[in-house]
């Protein structure tokens, strides 16, 4: 389509500590940060950042549900969007993204699946 959609999720405790502190995140095997950025795909580029409204839900494998509020940064021209959340040793976690692009006339669902452990 007209957008690519990159999306990253892990443990905080792999951050640099001055990238955590930067971002105010709290390193810990037992968090898990989330990473989104969104670009509309421009021929003969990699693509120009773009902001988006982002719905976002978590869950683990038992349904019990895992509250996440992303924030947008943007740092020049690099606009992406991060949140943490807690987890548990082995836990596997499904985050369904709702994402509709600033100037998009829809949005585009997004799911995947990470296991996180802090053992």
């Amino acid at each position: 389509g007209d957008y690519t959609v990159h999306f990253s999720a892990m443990s905080t405790d792999l951050l640099q500590p001055e990238v955590a502190r930067t971002y105010n995140i709290v390193r810990s095997k037992n968090r898990a940060m989330l990473n989104i950025s969104i670009l509309r795909n421009v021929e003969d580029t990699t693509g120009e950042s773009v902001t988006a409204d982002i719905q976002i839900s978590a869950n683990n494998l038992t349904g019990q549900v895992k509250n996440l509020t992303l924030r947008k940064i943007q740092e020049g021209k690099a606009i992406y969007y991060i949140g943490d959340v807690p987890v548990a040793n082995a836990e596997t976690l499904v985050f369904d993204l709702d994402i509709k692009p600033e100037s998009a006339d829809t949005s585009y669902p997004v799911r995947f699946t990470r296991q996180f452990f802090s053992n």
